[in-house]
């Protein structure tokens, strides 16, 4: 396995050359401490792996200048990445997941070692493809639960009769989902205002879509499975929720059954 270093610390370069040594199935092709002779290493010696230092705080440049370099470059042949980093943070951690690193080492960890790194790479190229971490396992299931919260969503609507061709439908089901997912945080724009920014759209435009919406599914559908299936109490001189009412009720209804 071919491997780039892009490190500025002499003494960590030293230790992972010296492990190569004693592997017969590692080479370190190049070691830089600057992010711009790295994206010429991959260039020039199309590695198969790179190791990288996100503080690049004594050579030049950084592991995101090499990381956004890289995505700009499209080499051929796309090297596995391990970074290597003191930087701790969610916004640092869903950087990286967003641009596809393929496992990330905190130097500050208990388990830390040179030799871990480079199995580690050795057991990516192995399996061809990423490892799954604990915090990629949570990113992944987040994912899941929101699919999970759509569908119940789309479920929901079509039981009650709010039409796919209706253009308040779109509007209400992200109205359900917004509230869903910012139920416990105390910091949320209202959700009419969520949906203006989103769309573009002037907010009575947007209410009275949505509102036609909930009007429509009141005309079509059977009294009796309007009462078994939106059971909150209703205005009785309109006969309709509000599109407020309607999106609060089913975001606790739904937020209950996941």
């Amino acid at each position: 396995m071919r491997i780039l270093i892009v490190e500025d610390d002499a003494n960590e370069c030293k230790k992972y050359t010296d492990i190569a040594k004693m592997k017969d199935n590692i080479e370190i092709v190049a070691v830089t401490n600057s992010s711009t002779e790295g994206l010429k290493h991959v260039k020039n010696f199309s590695p198969d792996a790179v190791i990288l230092d996100l503080e690049l705080t004594e050579g030049e440049g950084s592991g995101f200048d090499f990381i956004q370099g890289l995505k700009d470059q499209k080499p051929e042949k796309m090297p596995q990445i391990i970074v290597t980093t003191n930087i701790y943070s969610e916004s640092v951690y869903n950087y990286l997941h967003k641009n596809k690193i393929d496992f990330i080492f905190y130097k500050n960890q208990a388990n830390f070692s040179h030799e871990n790194v480079l199995n580690t790479l050795l057991l990516l190229n192995e399996c061809g493809g990423k490892i799954t971490t604990a915090n990629q396992a949570k990113l992944d299931f987040e994912d899941s639960e929101e699919d999970v919260i759509s569908k119940r969503i789309n479920e929901e609507l079509d039981l009650i009769g709010v039409a796919m061709h209706l253009k308040g439908r779109k509007y209400l089901a992200d109205a359900i989902y917004y509230v869903i997912k910012n139920a416990d945080n105390g910091e949320t724009i209202p959700v009419v205002q969520y949906l203006v920014s989103k769309y573009k759209r002037a907010s009575s435009t947007i209410s009275r879509a949505m509102q036609n919406a909930i009007l429509h599914a009141w005309r079509i559908s059977s009294i009796e499975d309007l009462t078994n299936l939106y059971t909150a109490r209703i205005n009785y001189e309109t006969g309709v929720p509000t599109p407020t009412e309607f999106i609060y009720y089913y975001a606790d209804k739904i937020k209950k059954t996941i």
